[in-house]
């Protein structure tokens, strides 16, 4: 007997099917089918040949493969009982519920008594198709791996694209061919993680950023995650993402995975990126007030460090705002006796030496200057040196002789009464104090894995929201060490980097933004002298970097001279103008004939308005610049094309194309296939242009 379920948007079709009761397997996954297709035709259509040296049939690559099954890959559970005896379940339909856009199928194992469940969701106007699984049992028992419904990789691609990095180097690509066995990625370190972002791409045959199908991944979850893109012996593939192996230390009676995130796209890359763009900004954030424009941020970290003084940050905070700031956030050092990195984390109440009136005459000085008041903590950790360690040893993660980081070490979020203290500290700066935003950082890997350290963060941000649901929180973690949808569904904004080298942010935010929207990447004018790469930049090029995004300050503004000030001025202007439609606008990227180009088009709803973002990251190798083609404009419609910022221009740049001089009109056909001629440049410079539908 065959059963099939489908689910669709007007982009896609997911089909799965299961056959005498066996666990559903994906049969079909692509462009939008027919609502007359047959699908028990297309499940027996599905079934691959055998030929000499096979089994006789090939085991289904079910959602969750079976071992029992004889199926040659890589198992999509793993559990034990409590005295180790391996389980290996052989499920069978028990039922399956549809609900609109959404689907239940529930399989049971008689043997041991054992329950999977699987639920897929398909957004129609994101294009996201949200999955996840669970396991329930009869008695507690012990979990070592459960993947999220499998999916299977399309066998016309070449290569997958997952994305690595490192501190001050987030969202590196990698690209790996497809061949015979596993591409194998897990991050163990507690925390989603510099160097394993838990997202992936397959791109197949010919799919660049702007054409072409393709297929994208993203898992859910803040704890380490587990990647497996598996090419089996006879041609097939899967791609499994789930929790980091052997991180539920305690033997239970059920077990979650996170959302598995995926969609097909028939856009390339871009595709993918605009599900993701429009899904995380409208279905998993939530807003404290989505009608209120994102304010341009001014952090003092980089002016003060931890060396707060009162009369100081009032005369910077002055100088922030007359540049354009609309929110101050006071960084690490304002608690305590934190005067270095080395001591005083998990004390969190003000310092009276630095602050002996309290927050308060620098909350009134910041109000009085039109600003809104925001305040680090970095909650998860504590010092050594510290009075909470010395009355509660007890309450940190791992054992007395684990390597420290940062001379910290991490809070066991799993115990409610630090979970209580840290609720009743923080709680009592946001009530006693005007303010409305949290820089939330996490600045170490935990020493051990445990899925329960998160669940017991996440219970905390959650505990705060509800208490004060006008604070928006940022997460930062050294950096970009923990963004995901999942606490993205907690936090509003990320801080994509510690680096804020406008050269390194560039080819960041161009690749972080397959998975996030402006609205939450935190992106700021740094220094004349980037303090983690010691490279120096034009204030024309960190300002134009960081109005690619979420815009801020942060730096000494004393150090900028009238020019500077200037500069900053007017682009923070132009970003403050055009922020409500660049906040919901589609970010696309190019694909430049120049590799040193790094380009991307915001392209606002309804495709009326556009502004490319042009970044020279290298020298070229030829000596004149070659034409930037655009996407997604009307073929047939005229566009008016801008170079707002054509006075940048260098005087190396000697001809004479139009857009120095005046504005380009031309068909969305032209700009597509043919392109815009951008004026030569340095390397390290950003041409800005803006484009409207005449």
């Amino acid at each position: 007997m065959i059963q099939c379920w489908r689910l669709d948007d007007s982009r896609q079709t997911l089909v799965l099917g299961s056959q005498n009761g066996h666990l559903a397997e994906v049969v079909y996954w692509g462009p939008r089918l027919s609502d007359q297709e047959d699908l028990t035709t297309l499940y027996k259509a599905h079934v691959p040949d055998v030929t000499g040296g096979m089994l006789d049939q090939n085991p289904e690559l079910s959602i969750c493969p079976e071992a029992t099954r004889t199926f040659p890959g890589q198992p999509g559970m793993s559990l034990r009982e409590q005295d180790g005896t391996p389980l290996l379940p052989k499920f069978c339909f028990a039922d399956a519920q549809e609900e609109g856009d959404a689907l239940t199928l529930i399989f049971k194992d008689q043997n041991d008594e054992l329950t999977y469940t699987a639920r897929f969701a398909i957004d129609g106007q994101t294009h996201m198709i949200e999955a996840r699984a669970w396991v329930d049992a009869d008695r507690p028992v012990h979990l070592h791996w459960l993947s999220a419904p499998v999916f299977p990789a399309p066998q016309n691609s070449d290569e997958m694209i997952d994305f690595a990095g490192r501190w001050c180097g987030e969202f590196q690509m990698n690209r790996t061919p497809w061949s015979a066995g596993i591409r194998f990625r897990e991050n163990r370190t507690g925390r989603t993680g510099h160097e394993h972002f838990p997202g992936l791409i397959v791109p197949c045959g010919g799919a660049t950023n702007a054409s072409g199908h393709a297929y994208a991944f993203h898992y859910g979850w803040s704890g380490g995650h587990r990647m497996a893109a598996e090419e089996l012996p006879d041609g097939r593939r899967q791609i499994q993402f789930g929790h980091a192996t052997r991180v539920e230390l305690q033997a239970k009676k059920r077990f979650e995975t996170a959302t598995l995130y995926a969609m097909f796209s028939d856009d390339g890359i871009n595709g993918c990126a605009v599900a993701f763009q429009r899904h995380l900004r409208d279905r998993v954030v939530t807003w404290p007030d989505p009608d209120r424009p994102r304010p341009v941020h001014y952090n003092c970290w980089e002016a003060v460090y931890f060396n707060h003084n009162l009369p100081e940050l009032k005369d910077i905070a002055s100088r922030a705002a007359s540049l354009g700031a609309e929110r101050f956030v006071l960084d690490d050092g304002w608690f305590g006796n934190r005067d270095d990195d080395t001591m005083a984390l998990s004390d969190w109440e003000v310092d009276p030496r630095k602050y002996p009136e309290g927050l308060k005459p620098l909350i009134d000085h910041v109000h009085a200057e039109g600003m809104s008041f925001g305040i680090w903590f970095e909650p998860e950790m504590i010092n050594e040196d510290s009075n909470i360690h010395r009355a509660h040893p007890d309450w940190a993660l791992g054992g007395e002789d684990q390597i420290l980081g940062r001379q910290q070490k991490a809070l066991n979020m799993s115990l409610p009464e630090v979970q209580e203290f840290l609720f009743d500290r923080i709680s009592k700066i946001l009530s006693d104090h005007e303010i409305d935003y949290i820089k939330w950082d996490h600045n170490r890997v935990l020493p051990s894995p445990d899925a329960s350290q998160t669940r017991g963060s996440y219970a905390l941000i959650d505990r705060l929201r509800e208490a004060f649901p006008n604070v928006e929180i940022e997460s930062c973690a050294s950096g970009g060490g923990r963004i995901d949808f999942g606490i993205l569904s907690r936090t509003h904004r990320v801080w994509l980097s510690d680096s804020n080298d406008a050269h390194e942010r560039l080819k960041m935010q161009h690749n972080a933004a397959i998975f996030l929207p402006s609205a939450v990447t935190g992106s700021h004018v740094g220094p004349r002298e980037c303090h983690t790469s010691g490279r120096v930049y034009d204030i024309r090029f960190r300002a134009w970097v960081a109005a690619q995004r979420h815009m801020g300050f942060e730096m000494d503004p004393r150090e900028l001279n009238e020019d500077e000030a200037t500069v900053l001025k007017d682009v923070t202007t132009w970003w403050k103008d055009n922020r409500d439609w660049m906040n919901r606008a589609d970010i696309l990227r190019l694909d430049s004939s120049d590799p040193s180009l790094i380009a991307e088009q915001q392209l606002a709803e309804g495709g009326g308005r556009f502004v490319v973002f042009a970044g020279r990251a290298g020298t070229s190798t030829q000596i004149a610049p070659r034409p930037l083609r655009l996407t997604r404009l009307t073929a047939d419609a005229m566009y008016r094309v801008e170079l707002i910022n054509k006075e940048d221009a260098p005087e190396l740049s000697r001809g004479t194309p139009l857009l120095k001089s005046e504005p380009l009109v031309a068909s969305g056909a032209y700009l597509m296939s043919h392109g815009l001629t951008l004026p030569w440049s340095f390397p390290d410079k950003m041409w800005v242009l803006e484009g409207t539908r005449l």
